[in-house]
């Protein structure tokens, strides 16, 4: 794999469309099967796409698998006083590389915006793609991977 490629598309005030592309090698990249639409933990174990938005105090984290499954937290500090949050299913597509998740934003977000994505290849190993990177090993939570800045509605 290449590099993946994400568009950050803010349809309305209150709502986000990212689509995320897998560029080159992804015959290597396992894939998890389609499933129901279901809020679902650990995606992060397997190929998965991520959002994670600023928030006062913390952020939040999205989470997005091929599979349909998807995942929504919010967290106090880094890492710290995780909850799920209550929101709407977003819809989320999935075809030839390429993944579209659209969702609702929560109110309280600032404006600060880190996208990731975990892949997994057939062997099982991993692979962390993020906008930055702290130093040391992978942490999509580390303030700075919060590289980008939510764009304006259309």
């Amino acid at each position: 794999m290449e590099r993946i490629e994400v568009d950050v598309v803010r349809t309305a005030p209150n709502m986000l469309r990212l689509i995320y592309s897998i560029v080159g090698g992804l015959d290597e990249v396992a894939i998890p099967p389609v499933r129901p639409a279901a809020r679902t933990d650990g995606l992060w174990k397997h190929s998965c796409f991520e959002a994670f938005l600023g928030a006062t105090p913390g952020y939040y984290e999205f989470n997005f698998s091929p599979s349909s499954q998807w995942a929504a937290y919010r967290f106090e500090a880094h890492r710290q006083g995780m909850h799920e949050v209550a929101t709407a299913e977003p819809s989320i597509g999935w075809h030839a590389g390429t993944l579209v998740a659209t969702f609702g934003l929560p109110a309280d977000v600032t404006g600060r915006l880190g996208l990731s994505a975990v892949i997994e290849d057939h062997d099982g190993t991993r692979s962390f793609w993020a906008l930055a990177h702290p130093p040391g090993p992978p942490d999509f939570h580390h303030a700075a991977c919060f590289a980008a800045e939510l764009p304006p509605a259309e």
